[in-house]
């Protein structure tokens, strides 16, 4: 199984872009649950992080990173650059959360 090698820089210090794929996105929406709601209502009179939600988004992150990561592989790229993240809200209690990026193709940098 091949690397795919992520960066929010615009080149790898170890690897030479050779090819511009194109777009890559993955995308992921996310409703609050009810339960978690009165739990970090509770937190929020008490103050601290609310882990819920922390929890919620970090894997809608991660959703849509293997989601962006799947399209560059149907491209067969070897990388993406310029990696960035998004939000929106599409309803209430509800957020769209998207990464998107550069797919490339790459080669090991003379001498590196």
């Amino acid at each position: 199984m091949r690397v795919m090698h992520l960066t929010t820089q615009d080149e790898f210090a170890d690897q030479e872009i050779v090819e511009t794929l194109g777009l890559v996105r993955g995308n992921t929406i996310r409703a609050r649950h009810v339960g978690k709601d009165i739990l970090a209502s509770l937190r929020n009179i008490v103050g601290g992080e609310i882990t819920e939600y922390t929890k919620m988004l970090a894997e809608a992150r991660e959703q849509a990173t293997d989601r962006m990561i799947a399209s560059a592989k149907e491209l067969s790229a070897d990388g993406i650059v310029c990696i960035r993240f998004t939000t929106s809200a599409v309803a209430q209690g509800a957020a769209e959360l998207l990464v998107y990026g550069t797919a490339v193709k790459l080669r090991p940098r003379s001498g590196a």
